[in-house]
């Protein structure tokens, strides 16, 4: 006998229960759909009425609680409110040039066009891309041979924690069952737009990557986590998928505006359709991670890479992806080798704009820190700019000139981390909006901000709380008089 669901709570209206059925169809019921069910109601009334969200509760078998903390928690859903139709970019590559009059909302991925400024009722166009009918795939090599390339090109991660690409694949080789592969394609950090560069333009370089992957670590699932800002890049992988005939299931699946969700752990638990609130580890998610099942976890252009290495060989990791934005003549996506310095890639860039003088760069985007221009023949390399403050990151160079004032730049970038805190824990929900607050001070207490950032450094749960403050201690090691 089929046990009956009684909603607790805001009481339903069967019309709009009856309505949501037949928009979710037969597969609504699964718990991780949550977020993507909203997107598809969203999408379809144009925001989320606290009648759609009780309607919606009832058709996914969940308390309307459940429902309404997952919907509150994530910037793009619009509770009661019609999503604002036109807006501008308040990222830092935009901001250098003045934010538009639209609603302004936080890095959108296009900061090689700064500034931006967009309406909902545009468009979505498609770029020109490398379809799978004129794409080569090579067949999936032995997992043996594709670890000893690994190992010897010694590859990082490229998505910002620069960890050993071989050994944390070795690490899923020993791990139990039922493993699962997870595509990070939710890149937020402001500056940076290397990734969407990677899916818009070849999207199977990345697919391959993605396919050698789930083979060396024999995954039964894949899932795809892409940034909610990229719809074009949506199109072309509900267009291209299906074309591969994979024989192990791909999940895609879209972000919902949280920052927080590019940590591991915070996409885990979004792909469970949860609120993106990173987890204590120890457990590692290649022990307990999606679903409780051992999860390895790549960023886009690492699966690119990995991709080239078994093309090519060992000498493809010697280049990464560097997104440049700012104050230069020709901003974009420039492939270059992992020891150019910043002053090389802003000659690739064009030079400086005219009537700019450089002064400063943000090497890793809004959390990598921020470096003087004497500082600018350092290499971009893994474990180089530590000793500075800073760290590569994402490679997102964001050029500063002596037009840009330290505390205006570094204030843009704190409203951002108070703006995207998922408020989990303290030292960062309450450090950053106590640091952004002192910074909109004409003279702020610099003693009482570097003791507040220092303890967020030591005392935050996730990479999120730990790095916000680099930019401010960098900016005031660096430009004090800017204070």
């Amino acid at each position: 006998m089929k046990k009956q669901f009684f909603p607790k709570g805001r009481q339903t209206d069967q019309k709009l229960v009856d309505e949501i059925t037949t928009l979710l169809g037969s597969n609504a019921h699964p718990r991780d759909l949550l977020i993507e069910n909203l997107h598809r109601v969203q999408d379809h009334y144009g925001q989320l009425h606290k009648d759609a969200i009780a309607a919606l509760a009832q058709v996914m078998h969940l308390s309307q609680a459940q429902v309404f903390e997952v919907a509150s928690f994530y910037a793009h859903f619009h509770i009661d409110n019609p999503a604002p139709v036109h807006k501008s970019c308040s990222g830092i590559s935009c901001a250098l040039f003045g934010i538009g009059d639209g609603h302004g909302v936080p890095c959108v991925g296009q900061c090689h066009n700064a500034p931006v400024n967009f309406s909902l009722k545009d468009a979505i166009e498609i770029p020109e891309y490398i379809a799978f009918e004129d794409y080569a795939y090579m067949p999936l090599p032995d997992p043996h041979v594709v670890m000893e390339k690994l190992e010897a090109s010694g590859l990082r991660g490229l998505g910002g924690a620069g960890f050993p690409v071989a050994q944390k694949w070795r690490f899923m080789l020993n791990a139990a069952d039922n493993r699962v592969l997870v595509v990070n394609a939710d890149e937020g950090e402001p500056g940076t737009f290397k990734d969407r560069h990677c899916l818009e333009t070849n999207p199977h370089k990345v697919l391959e990557g993605m396919l050698i992957a789930a083979h060396t670590i024999k995954a039964k699932d894949i899932y795809i986590y892409l940034r909610d800002e990229y719809a074009h890049v949506r199109h072309i992988l509900e267009t291209e998928i299906p074309k591969l005939n994979s024989p192990i299931p791909i999940h895609l699946r879209r972000g919902a505006g949280a920052y927080i969700c590019g940590e591991e752990t915070a996409l885990l638990e979004s792909l469970e359709g949860k609120r993106g609130l990173p987890r204590i580890k120890p457990p590692y998610p290649a022990q307990e991670g999606l679903f409780g099942r051992p999860t390895l976890i790549n960023n886009v252009e690492t699966l690119w890479r990995v991709q080239e290495i078994l093309a090519d060989g060992p000498a493809a990791a010697s280049k990464r992806f560097y997104s440049v934005s700012g104050r230069i003549k020709n901003p974009g996506v420039f492939e270059a080798p992992t020891d150019i310095t910043a002053a090389a890639l802003i000659e690739m860039a064009g030079g400086m704009l005219d009537g700019h003088q450089f002064k400063a760069y943000l090497p890793g985007g809004a959390s990598g820190g921020i470096l003087p221009a004497h500082k600018a023949d350092l290499p971009l390399s893994f474990g180089v700019l530590e000793e500075y403050g800073c760290f590569i990151g994402s490679a997102a160079v964001i050029v500063l000139s002596d037009q840009d004032n330290m505390k205006d730049v570094v204030a843009n970038l704190m409203d951002f981390f108070d703006h995207e805190s998922c408020g989990q824990c303290t030292p960062c929900r309450v450090g950053c909006h106590k640091l952004t607050h002192l910074l909109q001070e004409d003279h702020p207490d610099t003693d009482l901000m570097s003791e507040l950032s220092y303890v967020m450094r030591d005392s935050s749960i996730c990479g999120l709380g730990q790095a916000a403050p680099n930019p401010l201690l960098s900016a005031l090691t660096h430009f004090a008089e800017d204070f």
